[in-house]
């Protein structure tokens, strides 16, 4: 695994100019080639960015964490998520979004450090002498291991799955870090997530007369419905039209819609 500590020359400053509303973004691994590639464990935890001063939403607004939560935090930004553990993101959503919320179980993993130099286990490695210095800081260094074959990316995601992860992030080390939806990301599910906004609500029938049927939702791609994966709460107050959900489904019709949709949650992070 590499997160360790390289030699480097010199005193690193970055200036956290990168802005949180150009963070990285992952596209869905579709039999892209990844033998060298860097593979992490995905966390299901909230994205922040470090710029510095302050931790910033993957929008660009800011965390109000307790003063001693970034106490230590270095003088060069950070990508990371907030997390505390596997099968938490409700609670872990719930605390960044409260004014006081108890911050103390959490630490802000980080998979890349954007503005150092080299590629990704030398900008990671900027980051882990931080740590050395500094290891009452609350961050985590993201393990990245060396992808030498696609058995051992399977054999990873059946590991992480089997014990209540989400699923595998890979990376191509020599890219740099940069800005928007990126071929060198990549996410890796068994069952896929993404997002779509509400554009509809449609009557239940049956049991569901008086309720929430099913919705319509909108992506890039086109509208369809969702149906499936609501609690009888939500479907008595269900997502407001407007509302950016997340949802499940597993690949994609004819018409390149998501098949087999499922509502998952709505989308909280600010």
């Amino acid at each position: 695994m590499h997160c360790l500590c390289l030699s480097l020359v010199g005193m690193l400053v970055f200036n956290g100019a990168a802005q949180a509303e150009a963070l990285l973004l992952a596209k869905e691994y579709q039999q892209q080639n990844v033998l060298g590639w860097a593979m992490s464990e995905k966390l299901d935890g909230v994205r922040a960015f470090w710029n510095t001063r302050q931790l910033l939403s993957r929008n660009g607004y800011a965390f109000t964490p307790p003063p001693e939560f970034t106490r230590d935090f270095p003088p060069f930004a950070l990508d990371g998520e907030l997390y505390s553990g596997r099968g938490q993101f409700e609670r872990i959503s719930a605390v960044v979004r409260s004014y006081r919320g108890d911050w103390s179980k959490l630490k802000l993993h980080v998979f890349d450090v954007p503005e150092a130099p080299g590629n990704l286990y030398e900008r990671l490695a900027v980051l882990q002498k931080w740590l050395d210095a500094h290891p009452q800081a609350n961050i985590v260094c993201i393990p990245q291991q060396p992808v030498h074959d696609f058995a051992q990316v399977q054999a990873f995601l059946r590991q992480i799955e089997a014990g209540g992860g989400e699923g595998v992030m890979l990376r191509d080390p020599k890219a740099p870090y940069q800005g928007g939806r990126s071929n060198q990301l990549l996410k890796l599910k068994s069952v896929h997530d993404a997002e779509c906004t509400v554009t509809a609500h449609h009557p239940g029938k049956g049991k569901y007369t008086g309720r929430l049927g099913a919705f319509s939702c909108r992506n890039e791609d086109g509208e369809f419905r969702i149906g499936s994966g609501l609690s009888d709460a939500e479907r008595s107050n269900p997502p407001p039209v407007g509302t950016v959900i997340t949802y499940r489904y597993r690949g994609f019709t004819a018409k390149g819609l998501p098949r087999f949709p499922t509502y998952l949650r709505v989308r909280s992070d600010p």
